[in-house]
């Protein structure tokens, strides 16, 4: 079973970015700038620092992702607060909170959130129809996963 959620025409935008791929995100950002103004951003620690100056716009900004910046945006995420997600993590170099990583991006498909992690996804995502105007979404219900019998051990 599930329900369904209209996604206004401002969407709300997480912006997510690894050390290296900060620089990838600002260009992406700068090109999408006219896209961008159109909704309203949220990013962790310095990705939301240098968009903000890369946008000359104000950016919500969260901490840095490795001192719970992911969790906030997956708990946003939970609670209903984000539209979509663009995350240029780094697929080369591992992280300190590669599990905090990992959550983000399940909790992205838990919750049916558009998902961007590269360049060329997210130039499909902000091109897409559905960006621009309201776009009625699926939420899964989990009402049956909640209410599961859970045994004790031992």
């Amino acid at each position: 079973m599930t329900t369904t959620k209209i996604l206004g025409k401002r969407k709300r935008i997480a912006l997510v970015a690894h050390d290296h791929k900060k620089v990838d995100l600002m260009e992406w950002a700068v090109y999408n700038k006219t896209v961008l103004a159109k909704h309203e951003l949220c990013a962790t620690g310095t990705t939301g620092k240098l968009m903000e100056e890369a946008l000359d716009r104000p950016v919500k900004k969260l901490l840095s992702g490795p001192l719970g910046g992911d969790q906030q945006i997956g708990s946003m995420i939970a609670q209903g607060e984000i539209d979509v997600m663009i995350f240029f993590w780094d697929p080369m170099e591992a992280q300190p909170h590669d599990s905090d990583v990992k959550a983000l991006l399940r909790l992205c498909v838990a919750w049916n959130i558009p998902m961007a992690c590269d360049r060329a996804t997210a130039d499909f995502l902000v091109t897409s129809p559905f960006m621009h105007d309201e776009y009625e979404t699926t939420i899964p219900d989990y009402t049956k996963y909640l209410s599961r019998n859970v045994k004790e051990n031992g």
